[in-house]
């Protein structure tokens, strides 16, 4: 069940000049369920994208580093579920560039102009028969409005599709972001089992958009873990049109307004992926405070976060609070002086000068345990820089999801 999850409407969804989707039901793993979608973009459009650090990466992923790098104007992706065509050697890479080419045909652009996705069980290849016949469905049905059909398209053991939409007036315009998401297992950061598509109508030159698709993704999809599981199939990638014809220029106070939202954006979208995370209960914010650099900070914070004595302890309402200290002190942080650490559950005062804080009482603990969103705070007392993850406990329904999930 997932955690505080937020209403999502379909009219909640603003539509982005510039970009069209549209969805079949393809039958790639199941009957009747949403499992291919396009997304047509403007002549003109930037888009960037960062992917899995996992060495053994998807057939797609690395057509779509391939295709990114050429710089030609991409005009279309395409994404299917039911099926990672990831482990498939030669063929899944020719089934990618095939689903590539087969698009372009269809939509009359070059096939390096198609960013291809995937998203499902590893170690098995594409049903091209049904992908292929499931792609003119989904450019019949291409509409600027069909951002929560899109957001179901792209679902796999997701409870609930992932939406987040924004507006922003700048010289006088409006400037809208819309994104969609996808993930509930096999998430850990460097990014994981997960998709993120985030589009904007606002013009951003391809520099200024590869530098900040990479500052934002950091922020959001590289600050969250469900399982410490990284996947091979990740992607996030962000879309500027500039059909509002309104222009961002990095180093402007509009460009830094903007990439506020966008962080914003970007951020709840992969708090989503959290929220309903396979058998999730709980909501945690790891937040590291006063760390001697980022690098340690996001060290300890995902220690914690990782442990499952920690997630197992969070989801039995359990203040077994020994477990955060364990993880803090294996984190492998260098010189980590422990007498020096304040922690926190929530505004509970926890832990101090190397043991419990003297004022520190198993009921306070038991009552924020009970909560379905907890904050662990960890404060280093070593230097200025802050760090936060977000994660979610494990339950018994985690084991049972994915010890069916081929089934």
């Amino acid at each position: 069940m997932a955690v505080n999850f937020p209403s999502i409407h379909a009219e909640q969804l603003h539509p982005v000049a510039g970009v069209e989707l549209g969805f079949a039901q393809a039958g790639i793993r199941k009957a009747d369920k949403k499992d291919v979608l396009v997304i047509r973009l403007a002549e003109g459009t930037s888009v960037s994208g960062v992917f899995t650090t996992n060495a053994f990466c998807a057939a797609p992923v690395r057509v779509c580093k391939a295709h990114l790098s050429q710089r030609d104007s991409i005009r279309a992706l395409v994404v299917n579920t039911g099926c990672a065509n990831a482990g498939t050697g030669a063929l899944g890479l020719a089934n990618a560039e095939k689903t590539c080419a087969e698009l372009a045909q269809l939509l009359g652009i070059k096939d390096e102009q198609v960013l291809p996705f995937s998203t499902g069980v590893i170690l098995e290849h594409l049903p091209m028969d049904r992908l292929l016949a499931g792609l003119p469905a989904a450019i019949t049905n291409l509409k600027e409005d069909n951002w929560y059909n899109a957001a179901q398209a792209i679902m796999t053991t997701d409870t609930l599709p992932k939406a987040v939409s924004k507006q922003i007036t700048l010289q006088g315009k409006t400037i809208t972001l819309t994104g969609i998401s996808k993930g509930a297992g096999m998430i850990k950061p460097n990014m994981a089992t997960m998709l993120g598509y985030l589009a904007t109508d606002a013009g951003i030159a391809q520099t200024d958009l590869d530098a900040l698709t990479k500052t934002i993704a950091n922020g959001s999809f590289n600050s969250i873990t469900i399982d410490g599981d990284t996947s091979t199939n990740d992607s996030f990638i962000v879309m500027a049109t500039g059909q509002s014809g309104v222009t961002l220029e990095q180093g402007t106070a509009d460009f830094e307004a903007f990439a506020t939202v966008l962080q914003a954006t970007a951020t709840e979208l992969a708090q989503l992926i959290v929220r309903d995370g396979e058998g999730a209960t709980k909501f945690m914010s790891i937040v590291v405070e006063h760390a001697e650099n980022y690098a340690e900070a996001k060290r300890i914070a995902y220690s914690v976060a990782h442990s499952p004595l920690v997630k197992t302890a969070f989801y039995a309402c359990d203040p077994n609070l020994g477990r955060i200290l364990a993880a803090i002190g294996y984190a492998g942080v260098k010189d980590l002086d422990v007498d020096a650490i304040d922690v926190y559950l929530d505004d509970v005062h926890v832990a101090t000068q190397g043991g419990r804080h003297p004022d520190y009482t198993e009921a306070q603990g038991q009552a924020v345990m009970n909560q379905a969103e907890i904050t662990v705070r960890i404060v280093l007392n070593r230097g200025e820089v802050n760090a936060t993850v977000w994660t979610c406990d494990f339950s018994h329904e985690y084991v049972t999801i994915n010890a069916d999930y081929r089934s």
